[in-house]
């Protein structure tokens, strides 16, 4: 159903005349439009701030080629898109019907054969999308329509042009809705590519949600809800026998491991009963390009995640999803083994002596472990050959040489941002992590200690540059989404901060490894 438009809303967007508003998020704004026919359609109008680079522009343009190949028999068609309108915009058919998410809540889960259609029409809408080449990347019960003739998927495909460019989807930013997101996707540090097996993820914890009324990873937030999805079994309850493999399956936490959509759709339609699928490559993003396939390997994660607040573009699968925790983790240990299956264990006590197991870590992950708070480190300012150090009396963060405990620090995640926690406290019982500050007397920001509680001062993000320091190591822009990027200035040789606009950054970061941490950080 449509809302009215708003006072100082375009009542026109190119050809199309606006009637309503369907939904708002933080990419942008979904109107109701009719075409020049006089047909209902959905437009899907980009925000000006996400579009103002000929990059995004580029991968907006190719993934609305990439959409428009999907055949439209189970998912909703996309018409017609403008790249290079101020603001860009894109059309697709109007779906009159209620979404999968809509019908549990207001009539309860499904059972019977109500469930097994719509675990079907969903599996026949992702065979046409990965067969077209795209990837829906935020399949949830609320892009699951409920339509004439059938289940109709929306909103797939045009995520990856948000996604894909780190200036128009922030490092604070997730493209999906944390209940339905693979293992994979939380992982900032494994640098590896969304594939179309995060749909097949998103499978499965559909078809569970609409057999339960619930996501078979549910928690009471989600952080403690990315937590389960990366380390504990699904709860499929409710489900039929002749779903419940197929589900179980999908959910693998090893991507490699989870079906293909159309061995998905064959099975279902053969009602589950079929050998046990072998493993099979997994397609690289959006390229459907047979690979060999590789051996199955159980990664191990860490994930300490609080979701503060999340902003639904309704209709264009864009979600927004601000990761904020209410305390560094201090006094639980986790683990996760490596063995054929996640287990975890949590004490209040020191982790199990790791050195020897971490001399014969590859630089991969080290990398890794250092970006799930397990591992030291130092940060280390490319462009000065220096590393972060507290000052002596632990007012500043100064550029050091990379000796004694003022310059290790360790990483704490917040879903995909971070506290940056110093080991060097200078009193006990009291922890101090980086912040940001600004004199009263100065123009600039300044890097300094801080008490670790999460405000919008002590949150950084991370982004990859792509390029690498003189060891090999990767590098990152340190950023904080308040007051902006950790830069080096040359001629002062101090550390500070300042909002860039579109410049780009004075300062680059690596990571060098010091091993496990004692104790959890």
């Amino acid at each position: 159903m449509s809302m009215p438009l708003r006072p100082n809303d375009a009542t026109r967007l190119g050809r199309y005349e606006l009637v309503g508003r369907l939904g708002e998020g933080g990419m942008g704004t979904v109107f109701q439009g009719r075409d020049p026919d006089g047909r209902l359609v959905a437009i899907k109008m980009v925000r000006p701030e996400f579009a103002h680079e000929p990059e995004f522009r580029a991968r907006f343009r190719s993934e609305v080629n990439r959409a428009k190949q999907v055949p439209p028999f189970s998912t909703a068609e996309v018409l017609d898109a403008d790249p290079e309108h101020e603001p860009p915009y894109l059309v697709v058919e109007f779906v009159d019907g209620p979404s999968l998410a809509a019908e549990v809540r207001d009539t309860g889960p499904l059972s019977g054969a109500a469930l097994h259609s719509v675990a079907v029409g969903i599996a026949t809408a992702l065979t046409a999308i990965h067969g077209a080449g795209v990837i829906h990347r935020d399949l949830k019960p609320g892009n699951v329509l409920f339509a004439r003739g059938g289940i109709k998927v929306i909103d797939f495909g045009i995520a990856r042009a948000f996604e894909a460019t780190s200036q128009h989807t922030r490092t604070d930013q997730m493209v999906g809705t944390v209940a339905y997101m693979a293992p994979e996707r939380f992982d900032p540090a494994d640098g590896r590519p969304v594939t179309s097996a995060a749909d097949i993820f998103a499978w499965g914890a559909v078809v569970a949600f609409a057999a339960n009324g619930k996501t078979p990873f549910a928690a009471d937030s989600a952080a403690a809800t990315a937590v389960r999805i990366l380390t504990q079994p699904p709860d499929l309850s409710g489900l039929p026998d002749s779903l419940r493999g197929l589900v179980e399956r999908s959910l693998d936490k090893e991507p490699a491991r989870r079906p293909t959509a159309r061995e998905l759709l064959d099975l279902l339609l053969a009602g589950g009963q079929s050998p046990a699928l072998a493993v099979r490559p997994v397609e690289a993003d959006t390229e459907l390009v047979p690979a060999p396939a590789p051996a199955p390997r159980r990664r191990s994660r860490l994930l300490a995640v609080t979701a503060a607040g999340t902003v639904l573009l309704a209709g264009a699968g864009v979600l927004t999803a601000h990761y904020l925790a209410e305390a560094p983790p201090t006094d639980v240990n986790v683990s996760i083994s490596r063995g054929p299956g996640p287990s975890v264990a949590a004490s209040a006590g020191p982790a199990s002596p790791a050195a020897s197991a971490a001399a014969a870590l590859t630089a991969a992950q080290k990398q890794s472990a250092i970006m799930r708070g397990t591992h030291k480190t130092l940060i280390h300012i490319v462009e000065a050959d220096r590393d972060l150090a507290l000052e002596q009396h632990y007012s500043e963060v100064i550029g050091g040489d990379g000796t004694g405990a003022r310059s290790e620090f360790a990483l704490v995640p917040l879903g995909v941002d971070f506290l940056i926690r110093a080991l060097y406290d200078p009193a006990p019982g009291r922890e101090v992590c980086l912040g940001v500050k600004i004199p009263q007397d100065q123009d600039l920001a300044r890097l300094v200690a801080a008490e670790c509680v999460n405000t919008k001062a002590t949150v950084f993000s991370l982004v990859p540059t792509g390029e690498f320091d003189d060891k090999k190591r990767p590098t990152y822009g340190l950023y904080s989404d308040a007051y902006g990027a950790v830069q080096w200035s040359v001629d002062d040789k101090i550390l500070y901060v300042q909002e860039l606009g579109d410049a780009a950054p004075l300062g680059s970061f690596s990571f060098v490894d010091r091993g496990p941490l004692p104790s959890p950080s």
